[in-house]
């Protein structure tokens, strides 16, 4: 996965919030390498090339490639900022990562069968707890995604976190810290049955 996203970086001397306005006004969306044993970095991107990147989901749970002076550095994208009412990114944090040290990194969650599931065939209701969870691996085996797979799920039961497909390597987080974080992931809940009219109690 290593190299499907690439940024191109350039190193900044200056920083502050008076530097920062300023990258935003020309176009440039300020950011931080930091992390692997080296002195974290000051870089500003290109906005509209970051926006496109961000569209692709899986911009989040990839390896990132960030070009910079000539070199190049393994990544992933650790922290993000956006503007709270315009469609712009205010601040990006990269940490570097080394193939010989794990990551925590959030993997979003796909799921799949929920149309032809047991419970939404009998009109239940698929509600989704969570949209992505925090797996713990080393770089090369960073998943894209998890998926989570209703179509043996019927009404009143739940898909928790013990109970997803994970990948050899990858641990969740979660349930690192004890059985009690074992979480419900998505739920189908019984429908709601229509009220009866004045007529039909009659």
């Amino acid at each position: 996965m290593a190299g499907s996203f690439v940024f191109e970086a350039e190193s900044r001397v200056n920083t502050g919030r008076g530097d920062a306005r300023r990258l935003r006004q020309s176009g440039k969306v300020p950011a931080i390498l930091y992390g692997g044993g080296s002195a974290p970095e000051c870089l500003a991107l290109n906005h509209n090339q970051v926006l496109k990147s961000l569209e692709n989901e899986a911009v989040y749970s990839h390896i990132l490639t960030i070009k910079m002076d000539g070199k190049e550095e393994r990544a992933i994208l650790k922290d993000l900022q956006r503007h709270p009412s315009k469609p712009a990114v205010i601040h990006i944090d990269f940490q570097r990562v080394s193939a010989a040290d794990k990551i925590r990194v959030h993997v979003p969650l796909h799921f799949i069968n929920q149309e032809t599931s047991v419970g939404a065939k009998k009109g239940g209701v698929i509600t989704h707890n969570m949209v992505d969870v925090e797996v713990v691996c080393l770089p090369d085996r960073l998943p894209e995604y998890l998926e989570v797979d209703l179509a043996q799920v019927d009404v009143g039961e739940s898909v928790h976190l013990s109970e997803l497909k994970i990948p050899e390597g990858v641990e969740i987080v979660a349930l690192l810290q004890g059985p009690e974080h074992d979480l419900p992931v998505t739920v189908i809940q019984p429908g709601r049955i229509a009220e009866p009219t004045e007529e039909g109690r009659e």
